[in-house]
């Protein structure tokens, strides 16, 4: 007689409407990533420099708030931080509809959103864990992570589409609604009740802003984090300079699908146990992919074919490579921690990708002055090293520190 395995229900109201609302969050941010900067040079009338500036403010805030981020939603009631985060998130959108004056002042409504941002984003992550079965976490947060990857693949086209008339108003306006439609269903989760023996001490203390078994991790997480800021950053740039002009932002799209595609499997991997195994199989598909935008340039030099295959290629690779580690590293992270630190240890596993996307931004503008191929070569070395010290130092520390 056949026996069968029952699985523990994944897809259920709770963990839906959680994926949806980080969409709806997603959306409403990713639609303003590729139009602020014309915003800010219509409304403004500022200069490139200025508007790099500007916008690192809000990395700047983003990554200020993580740690405070991760021990208040380990403190207080986790539902009560995502929702009042949430509320705050989307309330300043309001201030984009007023703020057209001063640029100081919209400087401190991007700095006050990113906060908002990054108290939401650390609360989510956790409370997405807390209403699925532990026994199918890995896929549960690979698909969890797809709501993010949807967002980058149509948000910057819907904002681009939306302000091609220069219609700035209709584009805050979106972002409000679809982030106040996230915001409603993310009331309507009913998250677990957490027992008293898992509520912490509000006692102040540096493990409990940043956890300290998973630094290893997070210099790994860092040093692959700075390659994708780089792309993220500089691509566009970097596929003009070698002839690419027609459709190069399917650039991103094309990345998103191989971001989209890796969760079919990568998160089922994860819950059979081949955490560290899924990690480095992401890692090696990602050096194939920065080997490919490392060698686009000499791809140009032969053809203009040959670097649009090489083009679209790489980002599916380089898509592929992320998110097939994306849920296997945030599982990592969870199982260093006990469970009463789980936003501390999603706080410390979004602090290394912040750190390392705004690194990649910044080193990527240095050394594109000597050629935008040189910034990917740099990445592809990099990619190499995390994965030298993956293997050699993180992997061995995982299995002697983890708890589950």
């Amino acid at each position: 007689m056949m026996s069968t395995e029952v699985k523990d229900r994944l897809f259920t109201r709770d963990y839906i409407f959680v994926c949806i609302a980080a969409f709806m969050m997603s959306f409403s941010f990713f639609i303003l990533v590729p139009t602020l900067p014309l915003y800010l040079k219509d409304t403004f009338g500022i200069g490139q420099a200025m508007v790099g500036v500007v916008l690192s403010c809000y990395v700047v805030a983003v990554l200020s708030v993580r740690p405070m981020a991760g021990f208040v939603a380990d403190t207080l009631p986790r539902k009560s931080v995502y929702i009042i985060s949430y509320a705050i998130f989307v309330a300043s959108f309001l201030g984009y509809f007023f703020i057209t004056q001063t640029l100081a002042l919209f400087i401190l409504l991007r700095v006050f959103h990113g906060f908002s941002f990054g108290m939401l984003t650390t609360a989510g992550n956790t409370l997405v864990i807390d209403v699925m079965p532990s026994s199918r976490r890995g896929e549960g947060l690979g698909y969890y992570g797809v709501t993010n990857n949807l967002a980058m693949a149509f948000g910057p086209m819907a904002g681009l589409f939306i302000t091609a008339s220069g219609n700035y108003t209709l584009l805050f306006l979106t972002s409000l609604l679809t982030g106040t439609v996230g915001l409603i269903l993310g009331a309507l989760v009913r998250a677990p009740r957490r027992e008293l023996k898992e509520r912490v001490e509000f006692k102040l203390s540096a493990d409990r802003f940043f956890m300290k078994e998973g630094i290893r991790a997070c210099i790994a997480f860092m040093l692959l984090a700075i390659p994708y800021g780089m792309t993220t950053s500089y691509m566009a740039l970097y596929a003009k300079s070698v002839g690419i002009t027609h459709n190069a932002g399917l650039f991103f799209t094309v990345m998103a699908a191989g971001l989209i595609a890796s969760r079919l499997h990568s998160g089922k991997q994860v819950d059979r146990g081949y955490i560290t195994e899924t990690i480095r199989l992401g890692i090696c598909i990602a050096f194939l992919g920065a080997l490919g935008e490392a060698s686009l340039a000499t791809a140009g030099a032969y053809s203009v074919t040959l670097a649009y295959v090489v083009y679209f290629v790489t980002a599916f690779l380089f898509g592929y490579g992320y998110g097939t580690m994306f849920p296997a590293y945030n599982t990592l992270f969870i199982n260093l921690a006990p469970n009463s630190r789980r936003a501390t240890a999603n706080a410390t596993y979004l602090t290394g990708w912040d750190v390392g996307i705004g690194g990649g931004m910044l080193l990527g503008g240095y050394i594109a002055e000597y050629g935008y191929s040189y910034c990917y070569i740099f990445g592809a070395v990099l990619v190499l090293l995390a994965l030298i010290f993956f293997v050699m130092s993180v992997t061995p520390h995982f299995h002697k520190y983890r708890l589950r």
